[in-house]
């Protein structure tokens, strides 16, 4: 009988995990939205914007068709700004004793908005009060338009296409990307792999307090113009540099005229070809040769 009783209690106790698994799988469910849109035209490559306030956005290239976008806002345990002095919830030590005996909800809806015109999507997300993740996969050819504000990073892997990255205080990490790139991170590093560049565009990479890491092909054709006041420059390539600095003319004002020679070096990468820009200001600039 005892035996009996012992196999039942572990049949209710398995069927309670089952029904617990279920119910926490059922929340982790609701706690991401998730959208998928076609292009109007997907026969020919489209381009993704993407502006968040607070949280962090992840770009995957794919060979499917359609821009899936999962949001998630992030959870308390999570969050790194701006909680300080808070209670669990937001609530203030004022409000505390409104909130004895009360269980909190936590809000995990993240407004996920999508609009498609002529081959332009737009995703946007409600990231005013807490932050919000993006994890977005897009068709490979794919250009990109994205910029963050706080509390998250910006992350590209395997696209193609024209992309313009900005994120202010937060890292920039494009991995084995195509075409062309425009980054920039005001207060951490900015990293780029590629594995093709496009051959006539020109491309920039600046930060204001972070390094900039770039690997290009080993037959890219480039000019560069390199720029950094406290860091220093350093490369596997071979970039003859030019002697020649280049005079900037600043005008007349109140009298005086000033003329200053600015402070950047000029060279080339394999004979020259278009600009690319590397600039920070507290920093150093690694060019990297890949393989």
């Amino acid at each position: 009988m005892k035996t009996w009783h012992a196999f039942v209690s572990c049949i209710c106790v398995a069927a309670a995990a089952l029904v617990y698994d279920a119910g926490a799988a059922a929340a982790e469910d609701t706690s991401t939205d998730q959208l998928s849109v076609l292009f109007s035209d997907p026969s020919r490559p489209g381009k993704l914007q993407v502006g968040i306030l607070n949280g962090g956005i992840t770009i995957s290239g794919y060979d499917g068709k359609e821009v899936a976008v999962k949001a998630r806002v992030r959870g308390e345990d999570e969050e790194t700004a701006g909680r300080k002095g808070w209670k669990v919830g937001g609530h203030r030590p004022k409000q505390e004793d409104k909130a004895a005996g009360l269980r909190r909800i936590p809000m995990t809806a993240t407004g996920l908005a999508i609009e498609e015109n002529d081959n332009v999507m737009s995703v946007e997300v409600d990231a005013h009060s807490h932050a919000v993740d993006l994890a977005i996969q897009v068709p490979r050819q794919t250009s990109l338009e994205l910029s963050c504000v706080n509390d998250g990073d910006i992350h590209v892997e395997g696209v193609q296409g024209e992309i313009e990255v900005s994120n202010t205080n937060g890292a920039v990490k494009l991995t084995d990307v195509s075409g062309s790139v425009v980054a920039h991170a005001l207060n951490d590093n900015v990293v780029v792999r590629f594995v093709k560049v496009d051959p006539v565009k020109p491309m920039s990479f600046s930060s204001l307090n972070g390094d900039i890491d770039v690997t290009l092909p080993p037959d890219v054709h480039a000019n560069v113009r390199l720029k950094t006041f406290n860091g220093d420059v350093l490369s596997d390539f071979d970039i003859r540099m030019q002697p020649e600095q280049k005079r900037v003319e600043e005008g007349k004002e109140d009298g005086k005229y000033r003329v200053r020679i600015e402070k950047a070096m000029i060279g080339t990468l394999n004979g020259g070809g278009p600009e690319l820009r590397f600039e920070t200001f507290n920093g150093s600039i690694y060019i990297r040769k890949g393989k």
